[in-house]
């Protein structure tokens, strides 16, 4: 056990190299405090579109540090071998950012598919002989619950400011998404309307948004073998490796030079080929609009 910790150490030192060499690489080089205010405003975006606003940027860059550190021990302690104490650092090390992106993204699916329904109870408000901002409230009370929040936060606004533009203001930016600042230029379109126009408008809206989450949903189910293929295929040769480490004689034979050699090859190989595939099974996303 005792001359597998060097190993271990070698791989954390050298995760962490590599963690601050990626960091530098995302984004042209700035002032350190600008550099950290980004990294910090992107964080605690994206911790807001996971639902966690509360958790401050630097517990989650502490939370990815501290599970780097574990992984790599870990990985040094049962294999003995610096190349794969330093992949098991990066590939835990990343899982808090990954578990935080996997979650924004998942809420983010959540409220653009009720969008749609967002819509029809305005509509559904204007038929009742509703104007506008009364319809835009009773979103926040009978609309769905994803949106619910983003819309009593609008209400709010209006209340306090009596301007419904700043109303939509407040709407677009809380929402923070492609799909709300189309529902939002819609509104803002049917009120400079007036008139029956603003429930055509809105119907119409409606439609298309309906249409539009139909089509993505058709054909993420129908890549999603794939794409779960593609994830088996990655991994599989990594649980093969984790199997055999538990003989010696395997262990030995990548502790050479050229066995830690063809494992950062090989970690190298499936991380190119996983971000491929993901590149080429994202769908294209809808463009934001300016407010």
């Amino acid at each position: 056990m005792t001359s597998m910790l060097p190993g271990a150490l070698v791989g954390l030192l050298a995760a962490v190299a590599v963690l601050l060499i990626l960091s530098a690489w995302r984004q042209p080089p700035r002032s350190g405090t600008d550099r950290r205010r980004g990294s910090g405003q992107r964080l605690a975006r994206l911790l807001a579109q996971a639902g966690w606003p509360s958790v401050a940027p630097a517990v989650l860059a502490a939370g990815s540090v501290l599970a780097a550190l574990v992984g790599g021990i870990v990985a040094g302690a049962m294999t003995g071998l610096p190349v794969v104490a330093l992949l098991g650092a990066i590939a835990i090390g990343s899982a808090p950012i990954l578990l935080v992106r996997r979650r924004a993204r998942q809420r983010t699916e959540l409220a653009r598919a009720a969008w749609p329904e967002a819509v029809d109870t305005m509509v559904a408000g204007i038929r009742a002989g509703l104007g506008l901002p009364e319809a835009l409230a009773s979103v926040s009370v009978s609309g769905p619950d994803a949106l619910q929040p983003l819309f009593a936060s609008a209400v709010s606004e209006h209340r306090a400011t009596g301007s419904f533009e700043a109303a939509l203001d407040r709407l677009q930016d809380d929402a923070a998404d492609a799909v709300a600042d189309r529902v939002v230029v819609a509104l803002r379109l049917a009120r400079e309307l007036g008139g029956t126009s603003v429930g055509e408008v809105l119907r119409t809206l409606s439609t298309m948004l309906r249409e539009d989450a139909r089509i993505r949903a058709e054909i993420r189910g129908r890549q999603s073998w794939t794409v779960s293929a593609a994830r088996m295929a990655v991994a599989a040769p990594w649980i093969t490796l984790l199997l055999l480490s538990t003989r010696p004689e395997a262990v030995v034979a990548f502790a050479t030079p050229g066995g830690s050699a063809v494992l950062a090859a090989a970690a190298v190989l499936s991380a190119l080929a996983y971000l491929m595939m993901t590149r080429l099974a994202r769908l294209p996303e809808l463009s934001r609009l300016a407010s």
